[in-house]
């Protein structure tokens, strides 16, 4: 089985490891026998909405988010909207979590629109989030939890028409303010987690896989479980480390 995965800009927005979320899938997908074929779709490109079953949206500083908004918007809003629509798997990580919403006002006063895929806006804070961070997955069968690695000054908020990918334990999150972090539409995911996030999270890059197999295939299709004694033994690391640190005592169970 064959699987496409749409990788947005990434010489422009693929900071602090996030390149690593799709090397993560690419294994994944391999181990079980699956192909995924990972197409970069740059500036002045505009996708075909039909033709990726993920896609991912890396982070970049504001210099690079600017010169991508206004791309997003005229070349590839509307594409990413309809896929979304269509049950596409989306993962984007902070600066492609803030473009996927309304907009992003940065602490120059500039006003980057997003394409509104997200019920979110984000606004430049006075203080910079840096650090591990925890998060509970309540829309998780299992309530699992996720962990990754926080840098950004952005706020953001979100409206009725998305909820919060987790509720944090450790660390900022969306705003600092509300204890949510991240965003949910359909099958679009967003966060601000970095370090890679899904090396880290291997039952999260599952569930990516395996919803995207599902909207290609159907429900019914084969996704066998894989050893996970070493990603889970890396998770459970990061949990150990924010307890030393002294920032919170985190149990999974």
């Amino acid at each position: 089985m064959d699987l496409r995965l749409g990788h947005l800009y990434p010489e422009l927005m693929s900071t602090y490891g996030d390149r690593g979320n799709i090397l993560t899938l690419l294994r994944r997908a391999e181990w079980r026998g699956l192909r995924l074929h990972v197409d970069g779709i740059g500036l002045g490109e505009r996708p075909d909405p039909a033709a990726y079953d993920l896609y991912f949206f890396g982070g970049g500083q504001d210099r690079e988010q600017a010169v991508v908004a206004a791309d997003l918007v005229s070349h590839k809003g509307a594409a990413l909207r309809e896929a979304a629509e269509a049950g596409a798997v989306m993962l984007a990580v902070c600066g492609g979590y803030q473009l996927l919403g309304r907009e992003f006002r940065t602490g120059s006063g500039a006003v980057l629109p997003g394409i509104g895929l997200l019920d979110a806006w984000t606004v430049a804070g006075e203080r910079r989030n840096i650090g591990n961070v925890v998060v509970r997955c309540p829309w998780d069968a299992a309530r699992r939890t996720l962990v990754g690695f926080e840098n950004h000054s952005g706020k953001t908020y979100l409206g009725p028409g998305c909820a919060p990918l987790g509720l944090v334990a450790v660390g900022a999150g969306n705003n600092g303010e509300d204890r949510t972090e991240g965003a949910v539409y359909r099958d679009v995911y967003a966060c601000y987690l970095h370090g890679s996030l899904l090396p880290k999270n291997a039952w999260f890059a599952d569930h990516l896989l395996h919803r995207a197999l599902v909207r290609r295939y159907g429900a019914g299709v084969p996704f066998p479980p894989l050893d996970d004694r070493l990603e889970e033994a890396a998770h459970q690391a990061i949990l150990a480390r924010v307890q030393q640190v002294g920032r919170a005592a985190v149990s999974v169970q």
